[in-house]
């Protein structure tokens, strides 16, 4: 399974926000759109991306406040990127060592949409649960061998 097969499901909807936005107006449309991540762009690129993690962590910085912070003075300047024909493997495998929720999927400067960790564990339930029907299906319809009745299952 691929990354694109995700985002041919999830759809490709982006939430982005400029470097130079306020914290506080990023939170409020992380919160109005009950969303955990903006992607940041300046100029048509992906400069960045503000997770709660990093509004945590500027708000940790800042003594319990926004502020007047900026976007850019919190968000994660290199964030872990793949591509839409990343193996699924690959990224559950690259999200779980970098302790990462989210990741944007770029092929070449296009921005093609953001998966979050739960994006891949519901399409791994879901490949897996598919997998188990198919099993059972066959298994359900197994030609018995000569001489022996079949089995009941």
């Amino acid at each position: 399974m691929k990354v694109n097969d995700i985002l041919r499901v999830k759809g490709s909807t982006l939430f982005t926000v400029k470097p130079d936005e306020l914290l506080a107006s990023a939170l409020n449309a992380m919160a109005e759109k009950d969303i955990g991540s903006l992607v940041v762009m300046s100029h048509g690129q992906l400069v960045g991306m503000l997770t709660f993690r990093e509004v945590i962590q500027q708000v940790v910085k800042n003594g319990g406040q926004v502020g007047s912070t900026t976007v850019q003075d919190a968000m994660d300047a290199q964030p872990l990127t793949c591509t839409s024909e990343t193996d699924l493997d690959d990224v559950r495998r690259i999200m779980l060592e970098r302790h990462a929720r989210y990741m944007p999927i770029m092929d070449e400067r296009m921005l093609m949409g953001v998966i979050s960790f739960y994006d891949v564990a519901k399409a791994v339930v879901d490949s897996q649960d598919f997998e188990n029907k198919m099993l059972k299906a066959y298994i359900r319809d197994w030609p018995a061998q000569e001489g022996t009745s079949p089995t009941p299952v």
